[in-house]
């Protein structure tokens, strides 16, 4: 038996335009000999569609959808298709209305339905909210073969290679028990750093346990801040990558069921892709794609971004002229009387190193109208984070007026250490339809930068470089010189900060790894900067509520998974004495 793994990019809600997909990809298949082919989870809605589940129009049309594309699909080629249906017995028995389902397609017809069984709840994922759990071991049975069928999480409970459970059942198991010839899996499993390489250990660990082949078709492409990085892949029994497809692109792949031998086996030349190089080069491609997928399914052709000849603005305008081309990204400096000379030139040479264009709008008159309005208000008071960060307002207003004038995408360069300590100005820095860096810290921008500029001199396709007029991508000077908002004279990040190497050690240990700061201090950090850091990083909640949506890169992201209360009186804190620390906004 041929088997074909459509890697889909779906949109979400465009019922039309994902089943067109599935059906290009069925023709394909089917012309190259498939008898059976799979695609993602929920691949005929996308995922995830949230409280678009609770339209009854929605499910309605996704069943007529369902209807029409098995009467149009290749009638011999058996397809599963992720779909949601609904819960007939809920109204009397109680439980959520629907079901996040798989259904067969063969002969014109939905020939079963399958039901997703182990329902995640954690970080990003609230699928308990809409449906309910399937109680059936699913399992199909075409031309003789007994084929296991799951979805998703209903894979990821082995207490084996997990060291515990987190739902009373494996359907993996139960698949194992009723003897079945291998096992599918329908997946939409969005993108972190090296989650890959986790998946293919847990893929392995159960091929072999069970001896059972496996076949995990995942969705590829970007849906609001969850990025889905594909890498559909396969195991034979032994544990063995028979296939893997594309990072970060659509793809079809094939692999073949022999009979004699009850296994898996290659079923086209060099089929293993291979994976990003370096995390650097996985983060940058996926925010490429991140922002490209953001763009086109949000209707915008076209970005606009503060340019202030830092490295945030810097990375932020390299991934969008390689996300958009670079004749569809604008650059706007907004010099203010304490803008350096060498951030003014170190932003037009890398608008000139990217090919993008470019304005000026001087900000210094707007600046003394505050001033002139504000001035007997704040009489007999100091410059400070006020004046500040009128700075920042101004410049957020201009961007979103060209924004708005234009049709253009803003895109917010804020990282993710400036908006876990709230170093970032609401309504000003934070304005944005994207914050495309900011599930990245400091450092992380560093390093990608610095590998950028490394690939510049040896142009790969895979990490889809923007076109380059020099041999560099970031301007060295950008890279060396010391960050600085530049809201006043002589500012460097660091006169209210920690060096950005100890900031984001103390971040990832209390936001990734959720430590407490009595362990951070154990680490070996000093005491009072860990308990600053806490305590910047609890007040800046509110900021973070208002930001715009960001591209998820990491296991903890600032984002739908992030559910910190704003108003709250936890506060934790070292063994040693609180240090009161002041904060903008």
């Amino acid at each position: 038996m041929k088997i074909a793994i459509a890697q889909l990019n779906p949109t979400i809600g465009d019922l039309a335009g994902n089943a067109q997909q599935i059906l290009a990809a069925a023709q394909t298949a089917a012309d190259q000999g498939a008898r059976l082919l799979l695609t993602p989870e929920l691949s005929l809605c996308g995922y995830p569609p949230r409280d678009l589940l609770m339209r009854p129009g929605f499910i309605q049309a996704m069943a007529t959808t369902l209807a029409q594309l098995a009467q149009d699909l290749p009638s011999q080629l058996a397809t599963l298709v992720g779909t949601v249906v609904d819960h007939p017995k809920a109204a009397l028995e109680g439980g959520k209305p629907l079901f996040n389902s798989s259904a067969l397609l063969l002969d014109g017809q939905v020939q079963q339905i399958f039901h997703k069984r182990l329902l995640p709840t954690y970080d990003v994922f609230d699928e308990d909210r809409y449906f309910e759990s399937g109680q059936e071991a699913n399992r199909l049975q075409l031309d003789g073969i007994n084929i296991g069928v799951t979805i998703c999480e209903d894979l990821w409970n082995d207490e084996e290679f997990w060291g515990k459970r987190s739902y009373a059942v494996n359907p993996i198991s139960d698949l194992a028990q009723l003897g079945v010839d291998f096992t599918v899996n329908l997946s939409a499993s969005p993108f972190t750093v090296n989650k890959q390489r986790l998946r293919e250990a847990m893929l392995r660990h159960e091929a072999i346990r069970y001896s059972q082949p496996v076949i995990y078709a995942n969705q590829v492409g970007s849906n609001d801040d969850l990025i889905f990085d594909g890498c559909s892949v396969t195991f034979n029994r032994q544990g063995e990558l028979i296939s893997r497809a594309q990072a970060f692109q659509p793809d079809l792949v094939f692999v073949e069921f022999d009979r004699t031998t009850h296994d898996l086996v290659a079923s086209q030349p060099n089929p293993i892709a291979a994976l990003p190089s370096h995390e650097d080069a996985e983060i940058w491609t996926a925010l490429v794609l991140g922002v490209r997928d953001y763009a086109r399914k949000c209707g915008f052709s076209k970005a606009v971004i503060g340019l202030s000849g830092g490295i945030d603005s810097a990375l932020v305008a390299a991934i969008a002229a390689a996300a958009l081309g670079r004749e569809n990204v604008l650059g706007v400096l907004m010099p203010s009387p304490y803008s350096s000379d060498h951030s003014v030139n170190d932003a037009l040479q890398l608008a000139d190193n990217l090919g993008i264009q470019t304005q000026t709008l001087a900000i210094g008159e707007l600046m003394q109208s505050y001033d002139h309005t504000l001035e007997a208000m704040f009489a007999g008071t100091e410059f400070g984070i006020a004046e500040e960060n009128i700075q920042s307002r101004i410049r957020g207003n201009l961007l979103m007026a060209i924004a708005n004038k234009f049709g253009y995408l803003l895109l917010s360069t804020g990282n993710k250490s400036e908006m876990a300590v709230g170093y970032c100005t609401l309504y000003g820095d934070m304005n944005g339809g994207l914050a495309v860096i900011a599930d990245v810290p400091k450092t992380r921008v560093y390093s990608i930068c610095h590998w950028l500029n490394a690939q510049a001199d040896q142009p790969d396709n895979s990490t889809q470089l923007p076109p380059l007029t020099a041999t560099e991508v970031i301007p060295s000077n950008v890279i060396t010189k010391a960050p600085s908002a530049e809201l006043k004279p002589g500012q460097v990040d660091q006169d209210s900060l920690p060096p950005y190497e100890v900031l984001d050690d103390i971040l990832v240990r209390l936001i990734q790894n959720q430590q407490t700061p009595d362990q951070i201090v154990a680490a070996g950090h000093d005491p009072a900067i860990v308990n600053k850091v806490v305590r910047l990083v609890v007040r800046a909640e509110f900021k973070r509520r208002q930001a715009p949506p960001v591209l998820k890169v990491t296991d903890r992201a600032f984002g739908v998974g992030w559910r910190m209360p704003i108003a709250h009186q936890w506060l934790p804190k070292t063994s040693q004495p609180p240090v009161s620390v002041a904060v903008g906004s």
